[in-house]
């Protein structure tokens, strides 16, 4: 999220304000007593040991592994969108804009915005330049290293504009990124950590929250 745009009123006044085998024993049982004269010692009887079947182990999940010059990340988790953001309230819509940027980092590490996609509205511009560019930093085999986005303050008034719309400020703090080539080097110079306040438009539709628009503050 390198791009920005400069706000001012009231979107500048609502950036700011953030900064887990068992084993089974078996006896083995021989008859008792003393044989009669003559007779043949009976057999010893023994109960056959019984095989144990050992506990199925679960598979060791796959490990998450960050992308590096020697290729892409691997096993990236895929956000989940939590019951929280479900709501059509003010809580429902700050855990909605913190899963909004999961996604966006999830395509960041792995070029894959499809997640990111089912949850945006075709007209936010920003959110169109961000995947576009992604689309074309990964294309051809290259990736990204780096970039990861946290969101440390997500806030809201709650209060709907005459569209319905609601804005939220989030202040989004992204890591430095480098692109890499297929053969591991550069193909173009790094772009350098930010920090950035922004605010966001989201509503709620077809019974669920949607972003509309993304405007990063200088």
């Amino acid at each position: 999220m390198t791009s920005r745009t400069s706000l001012s009123g009231p979107w500048r006044a609502c950036a700011v304000a953030l900064v887990s085998i068992s084993l089974l024993s078996v006896t083995a049982c021989s008859g008792g007593g003393t044989p009669p004269p003559g007779s043949s010692p009976p057999a010893e009887s023994q109960s056959p040991s019984a095989s144990s079947t050992p506990s199925a182990l679960p598979t060791p999940s796959a490990s998450y592994k960050p992308a590096d010059a020697r290729g892409r990340a691997q096993n990236v988790p895929v956000p989940e969108l939590p019951e929280a953001a479900k709501a059509e309230t003010k809580a429902g819509l700050e855990a909605f804009a913190r899963y909004w940027f999961e996604q966006l980092n999830f395509a960041y590490e792995t070029g894959t915005s499809s997640g990111l996609d089912s949850v945006t509205s075709a007209g936010c511009e920003f959110c169109s330049r961000i995947t576009g560019s992604l689309r074309t930093n990964y294309e051809g085999g290259r990736w990204l290293a780096g970039g990861h986005i946290v969101t440390p303050s997500i806030s809201t008034t709650y209060e709907a504009q005459s569209d319905g719309e609601y804005q939220v400020a989030v202040q989004v703090q992204q890591a430095k990124i480098t692109y890499f080539d297929t053969d591991g080097t550069e193909f173009r110079p790094p772009t350098p950590p930010s920090d950035t306040g922004n605010v966001m438009l989201a509503a709620f539709k077809n019974g669920a929250w949607q972003i509309t628009a993304l405007h990063p503050l200088r």
